[in-house]
């Protein structure tokens, strides 16, 4: 956790490595995964970088393997999972040998492609063919045909002469079924109703022999009379892309055609199912390289567009770049320069020097499967500053627990806590899941704080003794009903009243008979009101807290006394007080006590007392009754709202007013510092340059330096943040009564299903009831999943979510820095996978 406090010190590097090198070494970088590289080429096109050849060498290498596996789901191959044994980046000489198979594969594959595509289109054409002279049996009569048979031959007349002597022609064919009735309105417009079409649709679709989708189809025989008229239906069957056919017009002869077309048929067929094996067995072969050839391309890639970060050195022997790399990783990164070396049998060894900079480092929190998911609620509203003190080490508890505090109900959490732990243990087989989805991602990632938020659910639910809307008695209650059976008969709805205690307190939690109490509501009411301002104002004590870490790291002392101790003031004061009442209130009003002012019906109102105080006046108590808890109460409620307003002008002031004096003393300074300066120059010395961590107060901490800032714009940011502070301690410790809200709505409408749904059926008898119970237990079941669970948790987190960003993170964080990006072989491999 230590790693977590704050972000980890950065180093900026510059490594030099020799060309033959370069390579490996970054190869070997990226397994590693903690360094960041700078662009030193920004102004060179990214057409125009060294290593531009290599990367198109790498996508033409990608666009074959793309090709390649659509080919293999094509055909229903499942690719092996290769995530325990993921190849490392290829050397040059295996990428030469790789580039060679993948072009072998891809040359065959293709040709395979297109002679399947060639012998299916004549699959096709024969099946049309097959189809058209079974078909067309009933649109031609032997007698018609033997009438013209003979007709023809007793004229002795050519083909033009006997359409002319009233011989009808015919075109058969095949067309898409939606385009018949287009195509039977044309031919009739064109001949003029001069054209009999008759027409039957196929049974069965026929294969498409380039997609493979189904394609209904029609077949059709055109009669007509004269040459023209059959030109232009011709040209109409072009035009609506129908397949024309021969068909003898003898009924044997077609009977001879249709075997001669089944034959050819069969042994197409066997043709097309042997093409069919050997596709599979070349693709079965490459399908069990194919994952690791695919990742060894995008680490081949990734490697040369990295090295197109690096500049040439002008002797060209030596490629030089620059990174950010943590400072635990120093020697890391130094022994994979080594063995990048070492790979290639380099005899000059890689450098690796650290650099001083005033630039801002990026931002980099080492996280593991715990922490991450915190980290990631933290960083989706702002990365932290470089060295910002990190909240992602408290939210671990207090986001579960505010969570939990509007969410408490044993059952449910229980809900929350078998699926989050089903998740945790499952985690290894889960985390194959490759298309489970955004929603199940987000859930996946956030495993281990739904765990956390279902543990401390059941906690709380424990303490407000409620489950599933019910009670436990675990302890034996600690009430008893000072009325005797006849009073209790004529009047059941008696109120608990407070003195009716008489065995002490119920040992943990509430007593489980206020569920039976009718002033249930307004105790739970007042209860839980008070927790959730106690909880907040604790809350942002401890963010206000926070910042101290912040100027105490930084080097700003001044913040502590202008900034910190105001604003602790100003809420302890006044919010601390009315907390720190709250308990008072609950200490000294007993309800055994007999002493007139001091019972509980004497206790006087916090919330009416916290606005007399911050209006001076007050309120007439009941007779026999205190105003006050304690005497010298008045005197010193005047003497924290005083202090409380004079917080005021010192947050406005103070900071402006100390930057306004710290710049004539340093302008006054730097000027006899420059006369130093220039003799120091006059003898000849060179200046160093200044660190970054001798400069933190500057460049630091979300840049705190006021140095080039107008006064009047440092007035104007202050006085805006003065009042932000003031306005924002009232509405933020109200905000937090969104923690009794949600707590009693959550009790509400568990109890109305359980008293509207589940008691229907309890109440039932025999078999029907026993059936009835069955099903009503089901649709209970439903809406606690859906309703109570689903969108009263996600309703709990996004509330919770909230208080953590705006009424928390507020008072100390700034998240004005930019996450670390390492290369690494992993992350790029996730990403793509996410996508």
């Amino acid at each position: 956790m230590g790693d977590m406090f704050r972000s980890e010190e950065m180093a900026l590097c510059q490594m030099f490595i020799q060309p033959e090198a370069a390579y490996t070494s970054v190869s070997e970088l990226g397994e590693t995964g903690c360094v960041q590289f700078r662009d030193l080429n920004v102004n060179v096109n990214a057409f125009q970088r060294k290593f531009v050849t290599e990367v198109r060498r790498c996508d033409e290498l990608e666009r074959k393997i793309r090709y390649i596996e659509t080919e293999i789901k094509k055909d229903g191959i499942v690719l092996p999972d290769i995530q325990d044994d993921i190849p490392r980046a290829p050397n040059p000489r295996e990428i030469i040998d790789l580039e060679a198979h993948l072009e072998k594969t891809e040359s065959e594959m293709i040709e395979l492609a297109q002679n399947e595509v060639n012998m299916k289109s004549n699959y096709l054409e024969l099946t049309e063919l097959r189809k058209v002279l079974e078909n067309t049996q009933g649109f031609f009569s032997d007698q018609e045909v033997l009438n013209l048979d003979s007709t023809n031959r007793a004229g002795g007349v050519d083909e033009a002469t006997a359409q002319h002597r009233g011989r009808l022609g015919f075109v058969a064919g095949v067309i898409n079924r939606e385009r018949v009735f287009a195509f039977e309105r044309m031919l009739w417009r064109i001949s003029r109703g001069n054209v009999f079409l008759k027409r039957s649709d196929l049974d069965e679709p026929l294969n498409d022999p380039a997609t493979g989708h189904p394609i209904y189809k029609t077949v059709f025989v055109a009669f007509f009379q004269g040459e023209q008229l059959k030109n232009r239906i011709k040209k109409v069957c072009t035009g609506f892309h129908a397949s024309l056919y021969p068909c003898p017009s003898s009924h044997n002869e077609r009977e001879e055609m249709v075997r001669n077309v089944r034959t050819r048929l069969e042994d197409l067929k066997l043709v097309l199912s042997q093409t069919e094996d050997h596709r599979s067995r070349v693709l079965a072969t490459v399908s069990k390289n194919l994952p690791s050839w695919s990742i060894m391309v995008k680490k081949m890639k990734a490697i040369y567009h990295t090295l197109n970060l690096f500049n040439m050195d002008v002797t060209k022997k030596c490629l030089i770049g620059e990174c950010w790399v943590p400072t635990k990783d120093l020697p890391v990164v130094q022994k994979a320069l080594s063995d990048g070396s070492a790979a290639v049998g380099s005899t000059i060894p890689s450098f690796l020097n650290v650099i001083d900079t005033n630039e801002q480092p990026p931002t980099f929190n080492r996280t593991n499967k715990f922490t991450r998911g915190f980290q990631n609620l933290i960083d989706a509203y702002g990365v932290a500053s470089y060295r910002e003190c990190n909240p992602a080490l408290y939210t671990c508890i207090t986001f579960p627990f505010l969570f939990a505090v509007m969410f408490g109900d044993l059952g449910h959490g229980l809900i929350l806590v078998l699926f989050g732990a089903w998740m945790v243990l499952s985690e290894k087989k889960l985390a194959r899941i490759r298309n489970g989805g955004e929603i199940w991602n987000i859930f996946f990632g956030g495993r281990y704080i739904i765990l956390l938020m279902g543990l401390f659910a059941c906690y709380t639910g424990f303490v407000y003794n409620d489950i599933f809307s019910k009670s436990m008695n675990v302890f034996g209650s600690r009430w008893f009903i000072n009325y005797d059976n006849s009073t209790v008969l004529h009047n059941p709805s008696l109120q608990l009243p407070p003195n009716s205690s008489a065995q002490g307190v119920y040992p943990f939690g509430l007593d489980p008979v206020w569920q039976l109490a009718d002033n249930k509501i307004i105790f739970l009411n007042s209860f839980k009101m008070k927790l959730s301002i106690i909880f907040g104002v604790l809350h942002m004590v401890f963010g206000v807290c926070m910042s101290v870490v912040n100027f105490t790291h930084f080097k700003r002392p001044a913040s502590i006394f202008l900034e910190f101790v105001p604003q602790i003031l100003f809420l302890l004061l006044l919010f601390g007080y009315m907390v720190f009442m709250m308990f008072f209130k609950w200490v000294s009003y007993n309800a055994k006590t007999s002493f007139q002012p001091e019972t509980p019906g004497c206790a006087p109102s916090v919330l009416i007392m916290f606005i007399n105080m911050m209006l001076f006046k007050n309120t007439p108590p009941p007779k026999g009754c205190n105003e006050f808890m304690f005497e010298a109460q008045p005197d010193l409620q005047k003497v924290f709202v005083l202090i409380g307003l004079c917080c005021i002008p010192w947050m406005l002031l103070g900071k402006p007013l100390y930057i306004k004096f710290t710049r004539k003393n340093k302008a006054h300074a730097n000027h006899n510092g420059q006369l130093t300066g220039n003799m120091e120059l006059a003898e000849g010395e060179t200046p160093l340059p200044t660190g970054f961590s001798g400069n933190e107060e500057s460049a630091g901490g979300g840049a705190h330096g006021h140095d080039d800032e107008p006064m009047s714009e440092i007035y104007i940011h202050q006085a805006i943040h003065t009042i932000e502070y003031v306005l924002s301690t009232i509405s933020h410790t109200a905000s937090y009564l969104r923690l009794w809200a949600l707590s009693l709505a959550h009790a509400q409408l568990s109890e109305v299903l359980w008293n509207m749904v589940l008691s229907l059926g309890l109440k039932m008898s025999g078999v029907g009831g026993a059936i009835g119970l069955f099903l009503i237990f089901g649709a209970w079941c439903l809406f606690t999943l859906a309703i109570l669970v689903l969108m009263e948790g996600l309703s709990a987190f996004l509330h919770t979510l909230r208080l953590h960003w705006v009424e928390f993170m507020s008072k100390f964080y700034e998240g004005l820095g930019y996450p670390f990006q390492p290369f690494s072989f992993k992350a790029i491999l996730d990403g793509e996978d996410e996508e």
